[in-house]
């Protein structure tokens, strides 16, 4: 076995791509204490800064206003609510909804959408519709979605059923209440 000692490893001017090992490798080593960075990014995480008030059974867009991080300023916290990351590939993406009612909620559907349309969806449902004991669920949802760099983006969105259209509070003011999160995972 064979050891090179160096300060830095770059990849040739005008290149973009340093590729260690070849096809015989299957596995990257790096000291212990090692850090890899550049991983996991872009990335995201946002929440609802203050409650809402939903309306019943209709599917309303999380506007998670707040960023906790945003790493490339890929996620808009004003008007759409939307990650449109400008990097291709894998992303995990994550939501969870804190809705209350009183005593009468039946279900919450939460879901994230890719380009508008539908991608990944959470029923949380409470017995049938005759019985409401229920008065808060908070549902989470996360699944990995391909993005293309350059136009693919996800929204989140709640939908929240009562009894008789009671009135329904989505929890805001934390990021352990309403939030939407996402980060790339890489490609394969």
């Amino acid at each position: 076995m064979s050891k090179i000692e160096a300060n830095t490893i770059d990849s040739i001017s005008g290149t973009s791509t340093l590729t260690l090992g070849s096809s015989n490798a299957s596995t990257i080593a790096l000291g212990s204490g090692d850090v890899q960075s550049n991983f996991l990014y872009p990335a995201f995480e946002a929440y609802l800064s203050a409650d809402t008030s939903p309306s019943n059974d209709t599917f309303t867009k999380i506007a998670a206003n707040t960023e906790v991080y945003d790493t490339d300023n890929a996620y808009d916290n004003s008007s759409n609510y939307r990650f449109t990351p400008q990097v291709a590939g894998k992303y995990f993406v994550y939501v969870g909804a804190s809705a209350t009612s009183v005593n009468n909620m039946y279900s919450t559907i939460i879901n994230f959408t890719k380009n508008g349309s539908g991608y990944k969806e959470a029923i949380f449902q409470n017995g049938t519709n005759s019985s409401y004991p229920l008065n808060k669920l908070t549902p989470t949802l996360c699944g990995v979605v391909d993005l293309n760099g350059s136009s693919d983006y996800i929204e989140s969105n709640v939908n929240i059923q009562t009894h008789n259209g009671s009135s329904i509070t989505l929890e805001g003011g934390s990021n352990k209440f309403t939030y939407f999160g996402a980060y790339r995972i890489g490609t394969w």
